[in-house]
């Protein structure tokens, strides 16, 4: 396999010349953690630790509780240092550090100690651990899930500009402990049939996904929606979501979309001054589709508006996949009808200017009539399939 290692450098700058940049997450290949660490580094470093069963394990741990509060399989280095085994989402809740007998921490408190040490003194060390916590990097296990416990990992980390492979350090338990025993040139295909941990940097976890929403609402911005007190009310709803291509190299993980919707909700006024006494809502909240579930029927229960009346022309809808960048915004109006006339409110929905536009227009009274006749519809939005409900 020395050629292999050979050759990997010079086939992987070809990748990445070859790939298209797709203006994605980690456009930063040359970023530093604290000013000290690059992804490379962080890959290098892991792949380098005596790792046993139990760090596996705790790894594991922290990316299934991640998904489990509706992020992707990750586990952030913030909470690999400060509450080991603790996926995003789990802020306030007990740490699990003391189920596992030697964390991940204290393996890379030894490592730096023992690696810098001799060159910066051992006061130093706290700077390098405060480097790596500090910074948003995190442990990516796509496919995590299909572990059989015992598999150590490939090590790799997210290239960038787009790249479908790179190189990793594989990972395998001798009879010394584990050690790296070769450079693999890794891809999706490789992630699916065995472990494989990518160093990249987090995107979503300042975000809360639609499983972390209990109905509320802030600041005129409705989550996820709350079932209003009219007993006869329509509650629209998204019932399931299908995603048709993943919009992300898969080194950068899960697809983040935005779904907004801009409405007079509850319109129903009974004389012309009734105008006056409403407002538009927009509803806003994320959901993540982990690279396993493309071209699945994902179920959600996501409400979009707590009371859809008849007079309710034109809603404003938007769908974006999440790249970043800096706030924009899409001008737009939601329509009502009242005595034969409609009337419209203007809005203003919030936006990276590097996201993906899935979708965007205008849900009209017509588009929306199989949802009055049968109370479900199904429809093609870009590149995702969104199953409604009305009830």
């Amino acid at each position: 396999m020395k050629t292999m290692k050979k050759l990997l450098p010079g086939l992987l700058t070809a990748l990445i010349a070859l790939s298209a940049c797709d203006g994605r997450k980690n456009l930063e290949p040359d970023y530093r953690a604290g000013g000290l660490f690059t992804l490379s580094d962080v890959a290098k470093m892991l792949s380098e630790l005596p790792l046993e069963n139990e760090h596996l394990a705790e790894v594991h741990d922290a990316v299934s509780a991640s998904t489990g509060h509706g992020y992707d399989e990750e586990y952030l280095l913030t909470d690999l240092f400060e509450a080991p085994g603790a996926g995003v989402g789990d802020k306030g809740q007990p740490t699990k550090a003391g189920g596992y007998r030697q964390p991940l921490r204290e393996l890379f408190a030894d490592y730096l100690a023992q690696k810098y040490a001799t060159k910066a003194g051992a006061a130093d060390v706290e700077r390098y651990i405060n480097a790596l916590s500090e910074s948003d990097m995190q442990i990516y296990w796509p496919y995590s899930e299909d572990w059989d416990g015992n598999s150590f990992p490939i090590v790799t980390f997210d290239p960038g500009y787009g790249a479908e492979s790179n190189y990793g350090y594989e990972v395998r338990l001798g009879k010394d402990g584990a050690h790296v025993v070769d450079s693999v040139l890794v891809t999706e295909q490789v992630a699916r049939e065995r472990p494989v941990w990518v160093i990249n940097r987090n995107d979503d976890a300042g975000f809360t996904p639609l499983e972390l929403f209990e109905g509320t609402v802030e600041n005129g911005t409705r989550a996820g929606g709350d079932k209003g007190q009219d007993g006869d009310a329509r509650v629209l709803s998204i019932m399931s979501f299908k995603m048709l291509r993943n919009y992300d190299s898969w080194f950068g993980g899960a697809s983040e979309f935005f779904i907004k919707c801009g409405a007079v909700d509850g319109f129903k006024a009974t004389k012309e001054d009734d105008l006056r006494n409403y407002s538009p809502s927009i509803t806003d909240f994320m959901l993540v589709l982990r690279r396993r579930q493309l071209d699945k029927k994902v179920p959600f229960s996501a409400i979009l508006l707590s009371n859809y009346t008849d007079q309710m022309e034109k809603i404003a809808f938007l769908v974006v996949e999440d790249d970043g960048g800096t706030t924009t915004s899409w001008k737009c109006s939601a329509t009502v009808k009242y005595n034969s006339k409609s009337y419209g409110f203007e809005l203003e929905i919030p936006y990276k200017d590097k996201d993906d536009i899935v979708w965007r227009g205008q849900l009209t009274r017509n588009l929306m009539q199989p949802l009055f006749d049968t109370g479900t519809m199904t429809r093609r939005f870009g590149d995702v399939e969104i199953t409604f409900g009305l009830e």
